[in-house]
């Protein structure tokens, strides 16, 4: 649901004006669109129906789009309506331009303590409306959360969301992602699914103020005893209304645990807290989303099997990338820009360039985060002192040719730049040998 329109061949589906893929997910595939009677823009989501089916994800898939029918608000992404021919479906969405909160942060680092607060407090509206509908999310964390055009932001992906049926109080599937997971939601015993997802956003705002997890290990069991002990520290930056707002959030106790409506009467929420102005009450019309499982039109275009790739940089992409000619170095205040990233070519294919990338990452005792083209790669330093984490994104820069750009997200430059060494030197099958210039070593090539 995020990235630009335009580009690619048009086509037709049923109002809508089809273009290029913008996103890729285990069972779907997100594209740019266009409402051809207002002029409006939307995200197209086209499932496939064999594969909904092969995989028996037909009921939880109807569950997903009728709650985000269900939940209509200004800090959730909104659902217009599902169209469906024999072979395809098609989820029309609201169109977000201003990308993932996740990556603002690998951009950008942790947030100053203003606009943390503000994205919580927005955080905290969408969460409590879901819960008032009775709509568990189960899968809080900046990745889905994305940002519109006026920075404002939506709560997204609830492929996981709970939607207890009535009389049923605690919940016991175990999901979610293990670093933003309650502990008892580890416990198998039930939980409640509003105060694990208080919980989530908990740690979602220590993330946006610390810029890296409070929980954080390789090993997975070492993860779930720190989340279950609530053992973590706060950086020397963080206020004191933001610890004691989290110590109470991240609670490992569910019965002691602060409520949302406490949080909301916190003192440091309602700083500058401007509550939400809530859309107006509207009938909400489940007869589309029943249709098209059970009723699929025959009139709808079905060509939709071209593949999702990473983004192609156009000239002045590359112009602006090239070292003699980047500018960003003139407003980056800090003086080590040109060692935060690093860059080279390959020949091969993009998905096997990530997965080999993916695999050597996590030999190396880090773990990787993949979307899309984009793959995040975080863990401890050797010594495991401090938390590392790098960015990794793959473009097309001509047919058959792309480019690995690498950047630091967290950790020190020093740090960054012997696991860009070490990670490279095992990535030799992937990498584009260029031919070798007299007294360079091997490693200064892929430097940007």
């Amino acid at each position: 649901m995020v990235g630009g329109g335009g580009g690619g061949a048009l086509r037709r589906v049923g109002k809508y004006e089809v273009g290029r893929t913008i996103g890729e997910g285990t069972f779907a595939k997100v594209k740019f669109a266009q409402n051809t009677e207002t002029g409006e823009s939307v995200a197209m989501k086209v499932l496939d129906r064999s594969s909904i089916l092969k995989h028996k994800m037909a009921e939880q898939i109807k569950r997903e789009i009728s709650i985000m029918k269900l939940v209509r608000h200004p800090n959730v992404v909104r659902l217009h309506e599902v169209l469906a021919s024999r072979k395809k479906i098609f989820i029309i969405l609201e169109f977000i331009t201003g990308g993932e909160l996740f990556d603002k942060i690998i951009r950008h680092g942790r947030l100053n303590e203003a606009d943390a607060r503000r994205y919580f407090q927005q955080l905290i509206d969408g969460v409590d409306f879901c819960h008032n509908k009775g709509v568990y999310h189960r899968d809080l964390k900046p990745e889905n959360l994305l940002l519109d055009s006026q920075g404002n932001l939506k709560i997204s992906d609830f492929g996981l969301s709970a939607w207890p049926a009535q009389g049923s109080s605690l919940l016991r599937t175990t999901c979610g992602t293990p670093n933003y997971v309650a502990p008892e939601v580890l416990s198998h015993k039930g939980y409640n699914g509003a105060l694990a997802d208080t919980w989530s956003c908990g740690v979602i705002l220590y993330v946006l103020l610390a810029g890296y997890l409070p929980f954080d290990e390789v090993d997975l069991t070492t993860l779930y005893g720190k989340i279950e002990s609530a053992e973590y520290s706060f950086p020397p930056w963080f206020s004191g209304g933001a610890k004691s707002l989290i110590r109470r959030i991240l609670d490992p106790n569910p019965d002691t645990r602060i409520r949302i409506e406490e949080i909301r009467n916190d003192g440091w929420f309602q700083k500058n807290y401007e509550p939400i102005k809530e859309i107006e009450s509207e009938e909400v019309n489940l007869d589309d989303v029943n249709a098209a499982f059970d009723d699929p039109e025959e009139d709808i275009e079905d060509a939709f099997d071209d593949e999702a790739g990473p983004l192609t940089l156009n000239a002045f992409d590359l112009i602006v990338l090239s070292q003699g000619l980047n500018l960003a170095a003139l407003f980056d205040r800090r003086q080590d820009y040109d060692k935060l990233r690093n860059r080279f070519l390959s020949r091969k294919p993009a998905k096997v360039i990530l997965s080999s990338m993916e695999v050597v990452a996590q030999s190396m005792g880090f773990k990787t985060h993949i979307r899309n083209y984009k793959m995040r790669v975080e863990g401890l330093n050797a010594n495991k002192t401090s938390h590392v984490s790098i960015m990794v994104e793959v473009f097309e820069v001509a047919p058959s040719i792309f480019m690995v750009d690498l950047q630091r997200a967290a950790g020190d430059t020093s740090e960054y730049n012997t696991f860009v060494s070490n990670y490279c030197s095992k990535l030799e099958d992937i990498i584009w040998k260029f031919p070798m210039e007299k007294g360079k070593s091997r490693i200064s090539r892929y430097h940007a």
